[in-house]
């Protein structure tokens, strides 16, 4: 009797350097793929149902990964299973009807990922169920210490991790394990993608090799460090996280190019920098596995939490670039634009969120949890607590002035021109705190 295997995509979708996905390959005779579908943030919480619902430009990146994964599957005869909402019971369902016995996945370090897992193991207890790391560079059983030990900073982290032998990518199957005769319920459904597109980035595993092929192949990584606080260029920054985010590309991936880069042209404090900028994401990958549930609490991993409340009217400036702050408006009709904001304005948005206009992080976190078409749970919820002074940052609450980081990166006032950051507001409140309007 045949046995079948069932591996679940989720923020992983690729077929390059998976080895989840290689390990699934030959646990079973035959095998059945299935993808999580684009979350919406339905959450209890009260930040998250004020965030709304994921943006067109962030679902047609996913819609355009996940479309370019079944596109790569079906080259080698598999349908990929779309899953519904309800995807413990569509899962469920799956196991049930083609009797699989086994189902694997990637590690992810996100709570309702960890839940939804867990609900379908208690579901089906006959079936054997495996997850294997695949998201990042090193592996838990080669870090220098205890997952749950994690150093309390990141300086303390890369000093322990950065001489560490990193693996090479492995290559893509070359071949897969035929599907079982799947019934009506199992078609696949490929989406089309919301009529709105970011200008300059495309979604899927395609996409991401050739952008990486690009990037390398250039001058560009060279200057980095001197260039990568720009705040709307494309050669400035990598660019990479998109892909990173969605899993089209392997971090090991991401690495392996840029060491081939300094192989041919030679290494430099740019090159080397973009490798610190891999182990910071590799760093909030871990600390969200060690915190868990504290990666989203209020107070993070401190003893208390912030003093912050709720001002709604602030929080609709802020995210409709409507505050007196002409770069934080920039910036924020940037990312409503387009799905991505750099790393520089990501860094004064949040400060200006945390500081000049006092609002609870979480609302900023689940905003851009939103927008960003580059999302990841870790890096993104890790960073807005590092700016709430509520995660790792050893000097605690980090404020921007931000007149001149203005002055610094926009110094002649063209991203602010080219993105309409000069609204006519004055102060931060036109209403008082029993919601009436303050007199002009």
């Amino acid at each position: 009797m045949k046995t079948c295997a069932l591996f679940i995509f989720s923020w992983d979708l690729r077929l390059h350097d998976a080895p989840g996905l290689l390990h699934a390959l030959t646990a079973a005779d035959e095998i059945i793929f299935a993808v999580e579908p684009i979350q919406e943030l339905k959450g209890p919480h009260a930040y998250e149902s004020q965030a709304g619902p994921v943006s067109n430009a962030r679902r047609r990146f996913i819609t355009e990964s996940q479309n370019a994964l079944a596109a790569a599957l079906h080259a080698h005869g598999h349908p990929l299973i779309r899953l519904s909402s309800n995807v413990v019971s569509d899962l469920q369902t799956l196991i049930h009807r083609y009797r699989v016995r086994s189902v694997f996945r990637h590690t992810h370090p996100g709570t309702f990922e960890r839940w939804r897992w867990q609900q379908l193991q208690s579901r089906c207890p006959e079936v054997h169920f495996q997850e294997i790391e695949g998201r990042t560079l090193f592996r838990s059983d080669a870090l220098p210490f205890d997952v749950n030990q994690i150093p309390a900073s990141f300086s303390a982290f890369r000093r322990k991790v950065e001489k560490l032998p990193i693996p090479d990518p492995a290559a893509p199957p070359s071949s897969l394990p035929p599907p079982p005769t799947l019934e009506p319920f199992a078609t696949p459904v490929i989406s089309p993608a919301p009529s709105y597109r970011p200008a300059v980035f495309a979604g899927g595993e395609e996409q991401a090799l050739a952008h990486l092929q690009r990037y390398f192949s250039g001058n560009q990584p060279r200057t980095y460090k001197q260039t990568r606080n720009a705040l709307d260029d494309w050669d400035s920054s990598t660019k990479l996280s998109p892909w990173l985010a969605a899993g089209c590309l392997s971090p090991r991936k991401a690495l392996a190019a840029l060491k081939e880069h300094e192989s041919q042209q030679g290494a430099n404090e740019s090159t080397y920098w973009i490798f610190f900028e891999l182990l910071w994401r590799e760093y909030f990958q871990w600390l969200a596995h060690s915190w868990q549930d504290r990666m989203f609490r209020f107070r993070g991993n401190k003893p208390t939490a912030p003093l912050t409340s709720f001002y709604a009217q602030r929080f609709s400036a802020w995210k409709q670039g409507q505050t007196p702050w002409p770069i934080i408006n920039a910036c924020m009709n940037q990312l409503r634009q387009t799905g991505y904001m750099s790393n520089r304005g990501r860094q004064l948005v949040a400060s200006c969120f945390v500081h000049e206009l006092q609002l609870d992080w979480r609302y900023g976190a689940a905003y851009f949890e939103q927008q960003l078409i580059d999302y990841d749970a870790a890096s993104n919820w890790g960073n807005w607590q590092y700016l709430a002074g509520v995660g790792v940052d050893p000097r605690g609450h980090r404020k921007f002035d931000l007149q001149k980081q203005a002055e610094t990166y926009d110094p002649d006032g063209a991203f602010v021109e080219r993105w309409q950051g000069r609204a006519k507001t004055q102060g931060i409140d036109n209403v008082d705190c029993a919601d009436w309007p303050l007199d002009s």
